[in-house]
């Protein structure tokens, strides 16, 4: 397993290894001393599953303080454009962005940080991310921002979005606890 610096503090993009033959295929996913040598968290508490068509863009979700949550991702089917944004104020990459692609080839997965907005843009149909995270959902804790009012260029002007993500504020108007 490789894990890999990115562009954003705390933030890492993880690359396991996979044992192919004529059987088919074997890939661990996690390791806890791997993951401890590294200094990532792994507590994990719930995960899930989502499952988008083409052009679905989910984000940018977070939750907030006492529930923030450091999160594990990957794609288990399909093709998912994966971004992450700092927002953490005291962070020396507050606001820097990290894009990559997850796919059910690449096998990559994403750490990310508390404090850090995630969001994914489906590139295909029957997009499958699998999350683990580090805190139980917490509704009231559960905030976003407006997914095209970040420094990013979305390769989609008309995403589908969720009525919900329509209605998040936008980054200059958030009130960041972070």
């Amino acid at each position: 397993m490789e894990v890999l610096e990115t562009n954003i503090s705390g933030c890492f993009e993880i690359q396991p290894k996979m044992l192919k033959d004529n059987r088919g295929w074997f890939l661990k996913t996690f390791h806890l001393d791997q993951f401890r040598d590294q200094g990532l968290e792994t507590n994990w508490e719930e995960e899930y599953f989502s499952c988008s068509n083409k052009n679905v863009l989910r984000g940018i979700h977070f939750q907030i303080p006492p529930n923030e949550h450091f999160k594990l991702v990957t794609c288990l089917n399909g093709k998912v454009l994966d971004v992450i944004i700092d927002l953490r104020k005291s962070s020396s990459t507050y606001l820097k962005c990290f894009s990559t692609i997850l796919t059910d080839e690449n096998n990559k997965m994403v750490y990310i940080p508390k404090g850090c907005g995630h969001a994914f843009l489906s590139l295909e149909d029957n997009s499958v991310l699998f999350y683990k995270v580090s805190t139980v959902y917490s509704p009231k804790n559960d905030k976003g921002i407006l997914w095209n009012t970040i420094n990013y260029d979305w390769p989609i002007s008309n995403p589908t979005l969720s009525p919900r993500d329509t209605q998040h504020p936008s980054l200059n108007n958030f009130i960041n606890p972070f």
